[in-house]
């Protein structure tokens, strides 16, 4: 279950300087900044040389397939016919013209919520042993008893403490609203910024106007932020993420599988879902695809990292835990139609079907596909705390094709780790830029979002810049030299959902922040040595 982020930074939306301003993470690294100098290495390294198209895969909850900075980037399935009903291609999937969903019916009808898989488990082990006594059951069954238990405090745990939670936050947005709608009424105003509240703040002489006007002004200055709306928006969102967990996630009665219409238990089952790659609730995977592909020719919104880039959307990431199924055959779709690269934001705490998962990993893996995955926003050591999909398979050896990444922050100073980021010295690979990231949103809009699921694109980005340019690199090279590339940091941070202070190189394997410049340096000096040595 992703840990829930609500980041003031998004309300700047309104008042950004202009979309280039506010992606930071495309300028060049600087002693105080910690940018991946994307915009140099166009400049400088890759003006004489022509890309060829590389096909990266976004398994997540759904891409604005309108969105006006990813029309022409949506990869478009050449060998079937769209809208005709048919499979035409006989890859088992009807009408797949840019991509498919896993968690969507025959019908048409899409999963939006759906448990945690603490629930499910909670919920598939409760028939047997509520009400057992431990004591009472055989040695093998009591293993399974303590997972119960386990299972059901955790369930029980974050129901009451998100319902708390939603209840408290409902009421204040409400309130909020009321408010704002309010003020704006009796100002005759469509706008409340600081200003406007300020001077109202100053000049109201009635008691019911002048309160709420200090009030709103009031948050919007804890908030950092300075406009009304946008800050509700914010809290809207954040409204609908704590109704999710409070009423969906960890609800056991709660089963949305019935939309699916398949047999959630047959892991070798792959015919379902339908056609429609965006789902009702496209925010977050539009925002990935944005980061790695936004059209760089258009001269609108923003730029991605990649300019030779086709976006594959898969979707089988609904709002709650992803099912380990439908992670394997998202994974297995991307090979099978040519993906290159594929990026996964998303993880959670428990994978009971995890062989179908590495199983999946390993056809990639046979087919020269590399995988990037958000390390996550749990602020954990994921040395030893689970994380999944995990980056090792269960023999303990390390997946030679996936490469986790956690989550960075601009300034190079003891906040360069984000607060949020899970680590860990032999599981975490590299950072990238996670925090305030500017990308694309729903409805041809551009929003700043902060997590790991951020920072997964970032490199996924990178990534796709070496494959287009040094298309005989193979997965093993790519990874390669990312990781040789990233840029060390011996600064000194505060270790996450910590008061400890620790060397930010402590916190993965390079110690580093991927750099495409650096990449694309490396990848041309091992060029040249080896035409060299020809």
């Amino acid at each position: 279950m992703k840990k829930l982020l609500i980041s003031a930074s998004v309300c700047l939306l309104s008042v950004a300087a202009s979309a280039q301003d506010s992606q930071w993470y495309l300028h060049d690294k600087t002693d105080g900044t910690a940018g991946i100098s994307v915009d140099r290495t166009y400049r400088e390294l890759l003006k004489d040389r022509k890309p060829t198209p590389v096909l990266v895969a976004v398994i997540d909850g759904g891409i604005d397939t309108t969105h006006e900075d990813l029309r022409r980037v949506l990869w478009v399935n050449p060998k079937e016919i769209p809208g005709n009903g048919k499979d035409d291609d006989r890859n088992g999937y009807v009408d797949d013209i840019h991509g498919w969903n896993f968690i969507g019916g025959k019908d048409g009808r899409n999963v939006s919520y759906e448990t945690a898989e603490v629930t499910r488990l909670y919920a598939q082990l409760k028939p047997k042993y509520e009400g057992k006594d431990r004591k009472a059951l055989k040695p093998d069954q009591q293993k399974e008893y303590d997972l119960y238990q386990k299972t059901k405090a955790e369930v029980e745990k974050n129901q009451a403490q998100y319902k708390a939670q939603y209840r408290g936050i409902n009421q204040f947005y409400t309130q909020y609203t009321t408010a704002v709608s309010m003020l704006k009424q009796a100002l005759n105003v469509t706008k409340l910024d600081t200003t406007t509240l300020r001077r109202a703040a100053d000049t109201l002489t009635s008691a019911t106007l002048k309160r709420p006007a200090l009030g709103i002004l009031q948050v919007l200055r804890q908030q950092n932020a300075a406009d009304a709306d946008a800050l509700m928006g914010e809290l809207e969102k954040y409204n609908e993420q704590l109704k999710g967990r409070a009423e969906y996630n960890y609800n056991p009665d709660f089963d949305s599988r019935s939309i699916v219409g398949d047999n959630p238990d047959d892991l070798n089952q792959r015919d379902y879902g339908n056609a429609d790659i965006m789902g009702p609730r496209a925010d977050h995977g539009t925002h990935v695809a944005g980061i790695i592909a936004a059209d760089r020719t258009n001269n609108l919104g923003i730029q991605g990292i990649a300019d030779a880039v086709q976006i594959m959307g898969v979707r089988a990431v609904p709002d709650g835990d992803e099912r380990d199924k439908d992670v394997a055959n998202a994974i297995r779709y991307a090979v099978d139609n040519g993906a290159q690269i594929i990026n996964m934001s998303f993880g959670k705490d428990y994978s009971p079907q995890r062989k179908v998962v590495e199983d999946a990993e390993r056809y990639a893996l046979s087919k020269g596909v590399l995988l990037i995955h958000a390390a996550g926003n749990d602020g954990k050591d994921i040395d030893t705390a689970a994380n999944y999909p995990a980056p090792r398979f269960m023999d303990g050896s390390a997946i030679p094709n996936v490469i986790t990444v956690g989550a960075s922050a601009e300034p190079n100073t003891n906040d360069l780790v984000a607060s949020f980021s899970n680590y860990g010295k032999q599981n975490v690979d590299v950072f990238a830029p996670g925090k305030d990231i500017y990308s694309t949103v729903p409805g041809s809009k551009y929003e700043n979002n902060s997590g790991t699921s951020m920072a997964s694109p970032v490199v996924a980005g990178v990534a796709a810049v070496l494959k287009s340019y040094f298309p005989k690199l193979t997965y093993a090279d790519i990874k390669r030299i990312i990781l040789q590339s990233a840029t060390p940091y011996k600064t000194k941070v505060r270790k996450p959902e910590s008061n400890d202070t620790v060397e930010f190189a402590s916190l993965s394997k390079t110690g580093g922040i991927v750099n495409l410049y650096e990449a694309v340096k490396l990848a041309l000096a091992q060029e040249g040595a080896a035409n060299k040595g020809k």
